[in-house]
């Protein structure tokens, strides 16, 4: 059972960047209540209008890396392997990894949507992970019947993406290091809760997960499915990802097979 715990968060004043800590959380009933929902996440609506809330907190995807680099660079603790969740987060990786001199490599986890409503995510599974959120299920009177199908369907797609990405380039060694698992933003949590349990089954000793913006108390969020969260900005007008972006261009495979081919080898 994935649980949500109380972490400890440090805000910081308007512009800077803010880090939320989820280290060694205490154990917790899962109760995941999205204040995001968010449509927008990895590809911009085809009109390009994302709602406004101000100025924008990054010019692109590199510069959220270059900042997010910054900041781990202080942080972890190697060896290191920075994990992308595609398309977008492995352009913001790419970044980070080539900062830190680390390894580069992906994690496909895919949102499971509402039956009858496919924006509204009601969990997420990954290679041999599934996270699903009961109590949405029971409160929205889904049909579980419907809701497995969904699980059946997404798991088909994660192992269609991984063998797309990755191809017969084996996965990176987790175990023992830490894992980094990096996104160009968080909507709801259920796909970075995904992917850290695929890192936890690949046997990493310590899951970060580090992205650019997300909603506020996403350390509460994501609870003990992660050792620590580092999240840059968490604006109090969050509507989609994209909003936080000056560019956000969707993102295709072949920059995401781009990326991990030049970050195959960390630079010595």
């Amino acid at each position: 059972m994935l649980t949500e715990a109380d972490a400890p968060g440090a805000a910081s004043s308007p512009g800077r960047e803010r880090i939320v800590s989820a280290v060694q959380p205490e154990r917790a009933g899962w109760a995941c209540r999205p204040v995001v929902e968010d449509p927008y996440h990895g590809d911009p609506p085809e009109t390009g209008v994302l709602p406004s809330v101000g100025r924008r907190l990054f010019a692109d995807r590199a510069e959220a890396g270059d900042r997010l680099a910054e900041v781990l660079a202080e942080r972890v603790v190697e060896p290191v392997v920075i994990l992308g969740i595609p398309r977008g987060g492995v352009v913001v990786a790419a970044r980070v990894a080539r900062r830190l001199g680390a390894l580069l490599d992906v994690v496909v986890p895919r949102k499971l949507g509402a039956p009858g409503n496919p924006e509204l995510a009601v969990g997420a599974v990954a290679d041999g992970i599934e996270a699903v959120d009961h109590d949405a299920v029971q409160r929205l009177r889904l049909d579980p019947a419907a809701v497995q199908a969904e699980i059946a369907r997404q798991r088909e797609e994660v192992i269609r993406r991984t063998a797309a990405y990755r191809g017969d380039r084996p996965p990176v060694a987790l175990a023992g290091r830490t894992a980094i698992v990096v996104d160009d933003g968080v909507a709801t949590g259920w796909t970075c809760v995904a992917a850290a349990g695929w890192c936890r089954r690949a046997g990493a000793g310590r899951v970060v997960v580090a992205v650019p913006v997300g909603p506020p108390g996403l350390g509460r969020r994501l609870g003990d499915a992660v050792d620590e969260v580092v999240v840059l900005e968490t604006p109090e007008r969050y509507v989609a990802v994209g909003q936080a972006f000056a560019d956000f261009p969707q993102v295709t495979d072949d920059e995401v097979l781009d990326c991990l081919r030049k970050g195959e080898r960390p630079r010595g």
